[in-house]
């Protein structure tokens, strides 16, 4: 039996979800596969799902735990401590000799359980890296570098890298970062995300619904679709707006998504009148294709020192839209490396203020290199970034275990 453990999977449609439950849907072709997870605690919160359900032949059993709005830290803070014993539990009523279990690193006392529990009834435990602590901690600014808080979370973590059985990285700098916490290299394996090429392609300006309602669409439209959380580095984008409204009238921001830092944003747009600038909730998995499409350049960014640390699963998905990307990103993370091995768009380090307006000086001005770059993306995004391609690789490695 494989099982994939997690807070998050089918409802949930954010990015640990959708990829959870895709690369259990997808193994389950072949193989037994049980999830483990929570009620929906993200874009579902409120609904309530049943506790055992066969959805797309995986096995769902579904623990209990706290549902309160992770946006406030308390509150996310009794979620997960609640979510991690409840699922551990769940996995010592469940998991059997040999089993193999994958449980990703959110949140992040989940797996040290998880792993626990496999050990007692003798299962082999693989963690999934989304997230590297105590470096995301230090991102975020909840940590400084060197406290003591920071050196107990990692030992503790160099502690559990090294009494897994494998772990899967979803990027090269997180590879680099992973390998530095753990005694043997070679049970490191790299498998990236992917790309929902089924349901995002390239679509007209012209057919483009959101442009037309918002009344943009003669304007060149810069875009950030996704989680407006403390390590995503908005006020770079803020400051942007801003400066650039004078010399170019025609450009607009347009923000989508939710998180911590949303609401902060919409006070600051409202308090320094950034007329250039518009922030949206974000958007339902069915209407993804066309919010993607609502642009000429898509952005993502991060604040300083999050290479290895994260790695941007919408970048996938943008590049199966045709988008460029304009990547404000550590200069050695996994999106700025396949922004330029691909060509698909620029890298601009955190806090370059200077930088960034001049790479959207340029990109307004030379619209015929976007299209090459947004044909570029699509192409890459086929062949190197399919599930089928991905599922693969995580049934050959479960194989090699």
């Amino acid at each position: 039996m494989i099982y994939i453990v997690s807070e998050l999977y089918y409802p949930e449609e954010t990015s640990t979800g959708h990829f959870l439950t895709k690369i259990a849907e997808g193994l389950a072709d072949k193989q037994a596969v049980t999830a483990l997870c929570s009620q929906p605690t993200y874009s579902q919160r409120g609904i309530l799902a049943p506790k055992r359900e066969v959805h797309n032949k995986v096995i769902i059993h579904r623990s209990w735990g706290g549902r309160l709005n992770k946006n406030h830290l308390a509150f996310r803070v009794f979620n997960f401590l609640t979510i991690s014993f409840s699922l551990s539990l769940s996995g010592l009523l469940r998991f059997g000799r040999d089993d193999k279990v994958i449980v990703v690193t959110n949140p992040p006392l989940l797996p040290f359980l998880i792993i626990i529990a496999a050990k007692v009834k003798r299962s082999k435990a693989v963690l999934l890296v989304h997230d590297v602590y105590p470096e995301v901690l230090v991102a975020a600014g909840i940590l400084e570098s060197g406290a003591f808080f920071y050196k107990l979370i990692l030992k503790v973590n160099k502690w559990l890298y090294n009494n897994v059985e494998r772990i899967i990285v979803i990027g090269r700098d997180m590879q680099k970062l992973a390998s530095s916490k753990c005694t043997d290299k070679n049970k490191i394996h790299l498998i990236t995300n992917w790309a929902d090429l089924d349901i995002i392609y390239p679509l007209p300006r012209s057919k483009n619904n959101l442009l037309s309602s918002m009344g943009l669409a003669n304007k060149f439209v810069v875009q950030y679709c996704g989680n407006m959380g403390r390590t995503h580095g908005l006020e770079y984008l803020l400051h942007a707006a801003e400066e650039l409204y004078p010399r170019l009238p025609d450009l607009h921001f347009l923000m989508i998504g939710s998180g911590a830092r949303k609401k902060w944003l919409e006070q600051q747009v409202s308090l320094r009148k950034i007329a250039n600038m518009s922030i949206l909730s974000r958007c339902a998995r069915d209407e993804l294709n066309e919010t993607l499409n609502a642009c000429d350049i898509a952005v993502i960014s991060f604040a300083q020192g999050m290479s290895g640390v994260s790695v941007p699963s919408r970048m996938y998905n943008i590049m199966a839209a045709g988008k460029p990307i304009l990547a404000i990103t550590d200069n050695d993370s996994e999106l700025a490396m396949v922004v330029r091995e691909e060509e698909i768009g620029w890298v601009v380090s955190p806090g370059d203020a200077e930088s960034l307006k001049n790479i959207l000086e340029l990109a307004v001005a030379n619209k015929e290199l976007l299209v090459g770059m947004g044909e570029r993306a699509r192409k890459v995004a086929q062949s190197k970034y399919s599930l089928h391609a991905v599922v693969d690789s995580y049934r050959d490695f479960l194989d090699s275990i």
